[in-house]
């Protein structure tokens, strides 16, 4: 089932439901790069996963690719970090959750769209940044 779809029909989805996918696509490559990265206890792995697919950590990753984006890909964050949410996390801040949820619309958006290669070039800025991104005041 790997069907992309064209920028016109990915648009026609609401930023909420892009970051729903986004959401997904981002924490699989995370889990996928933590678990090549050593081999590791499931708990020490879950652990890894938490403190980075947290909003705190994805509005830190935005940005920080933020000055990478290009014009289109800047449009959909803008749409999902803009969308109306019912309600943010205990533990975040409304800001942060915005920002994430742009984040994760545009992951949804790339992968829908099959911009597989953006989408990993997008990942791995932010894995070269990751110490400085964890080391952020949360």
């Amino acid at each position: 089932m790997n069907v992309s779809l064209t920028a016109i029909e990915a648009k026609q989805y609401s930023p909420l439901a892009l970051a729903f996918l986004g959401d997904s696509v981002y924490e699989i490559m995370v889990r996928r790069h933590i678990l090549l990265s050593a081999n590791m206890p499931a708990s020490k792995l879950h652990s890894l996963k938490i403190k980075r697919v947290c909003a705190a950590y994805q509005a830190a990753a935005i940005e920080h690719i933020l000055p990478k984006l290009t014009e289109k890909e800047l449009s959909i964050y803008k749409r999902g970090r803009n969308a109306e949410v019912n309600s943010v996390p205990k533990n975040g801040n409304a800001s942060d959750y915005h920002k994430a949820t742009g984040f994760e619309a545009l992951f949804g958006y790339l992968h829908l769209t099959g911009e597989e290669n953006r989408l990993n070039e997008l990942f791995d800025l932010i894995i070269q940044a990751d110490e400085k991104l964890l080391s952020k005041e949360f």
